[in-house]
C-alpha cells in the first residue's frame, strides 16, 4: 500500500497559484539564490494524518503498557469506596474510565513510544487470503492523527510534573463519574467525585502555593483524555498481545476475580 500523499495529484494543477509562481520564477540556466524552494515547505496533509501506524519496539512497549494496565485495575480494585458500589455500577465505571486511567498511568510511569507505518503487505495479505470480512478488517486501526493526539496529551501531563498523590486524586475524579448512563448509585458517585476534586485542589494548594492556576491547568489537561478513543488504545498497545480477545472482558476478569 502506498502511504504517500495523494492530495497534490488530485488537484487541478493548471489552476494552482503556487505551482504557477514556481514556474514563473524558474530560470533556464542556474537557479538564483532567491529562487523559491518548494521542497523546503513542510506539507502536512490529511493523507499523512490518516495513515495507519503501529508501534516501534512493539514487544517492549506492549510489555510496559500491560504492566501499566495491571496497575490501573489494581488501583480501582483497592479503592474501598469503589468496592461499596453495586457490581453493575462498577462495571459501567470500568467501561467508561479504563482508557483515561490507563493514559494517566502511561504519563505517571513516563512510558514513551514511537510509531511507524503499518506494514504495507498486511492489507494485501488479507485480500489474497479473501479475509475482507474478518473482525480485524472491521476494527478501527490506529492513525497518525490519533497517536499525535495521545502523545500531545502525555507531554502536557509531563510538563505538569504531577506528584503521585496528585495522580491518585486525579484518577479518583476520573473513576467516579456520575454522568455515566444507567448508574444506580449516581448521587453517591457524584459525592465521591466531589471529594476527590476537593482533595486534589487542597493538595495542589499545599504543594504549589505560588501557583494559583495549577488546579485549573490539571483539570483542563485531564479533559483531553476524553478525546482519545478506547479503540486507539486497544489496537495500538494490546491487540498485538491479546489477538482477537475482547479486552473489556479481560479487564472485568481482572477487576472481579479475587
Amino acid at each position: 500500500m502506498d502511504n504517500g500523499c495523494l492530495c497534490l495529484s488530485n488537484r487541478d494543477k493548471t489552476s494552482n497559484p503556487i505551482l504557477y509562481n514556481i514556474l514563473s520564477q524558474m530560470d533556464n540556466s542556474e537557479p538564483s539564490q532567491n529562487s523559491f524552494n518548494y521542497s523546503s515547505i513542510h506539507h502536512r496533509c490529511n493523507c499523512e494524518l490518516r495513515r495507519t501506524v503501529c508501534l516501534k519496539r512493539s514487544a517492549e512497549i506492549c510489555k510496559e503498557a500491560s504492566a501499566v494496565l495491571v496497575k490501573t485495575i489494581h488501583f480501582m480494585k483497592n479503592l474501598p469506596a469503589f468496592n461499596q458500589l453495586p457490581s453493575n455500577d462498577q462495571f459501567l465505571l470500568l467501561k467508561s474510565c479504563w482508557a483515561p486511567l490507563f493514559i494517566l498511568g502511561l504519563a505517571q510511569e513516563h512510558v514513551d513510544f514511537e510509531v511507524t507505518d503499518t506494514p504495507a503487505d498486511s492489507m494485501l495479505k488479507k485480500i489474497l487470503l479473501n479475509c475482507q470480512e474478518s473482525p480485524e478488517m472491521e476494527r478501527e486501526q490506529p492513525t497518525m492523527a490519533g497517536v499525535s493526539k495521545l502523545k500531545s496529551c502525555l507531554k502536557k501531563f509531563w510538563s505538569l510534573d504531577l506528584s503521585p498523590k496528585e495522580y491518585a486524586y486525579l484518577k479518583g475524579t476520573m473513576i467516579f463519574n456520575p454522568d455515566v448512563p444507567d448508574l444506580k448509585a449516581a448521587l453517591f458517585i457524584e459525592g465521591l467525585q466531589q471529594e476527590a476534586q476537593h482533595a486534589l485542589n487542597e493538595l495542589v494548594r499545599l504543594l504549589h502555593q505560588g501557583d494559583q492556576e495549577r488546579f485549573a491547568r490539571i483539570l483542563l489537561t485531564a479533559s483531553m483524555l476524553q478525546s482519545i478513543t478506547t479503540s486507539l488504545i486497544t489496537e495500538l498497545f494490546f491487540r498485538p498481545v491479546i489477538g482477537q480477545t475482547d479486552l473489556l472482558e479481560l479487564l472485568v476478569d481482572m477487576l472481579f476475580c479475587n
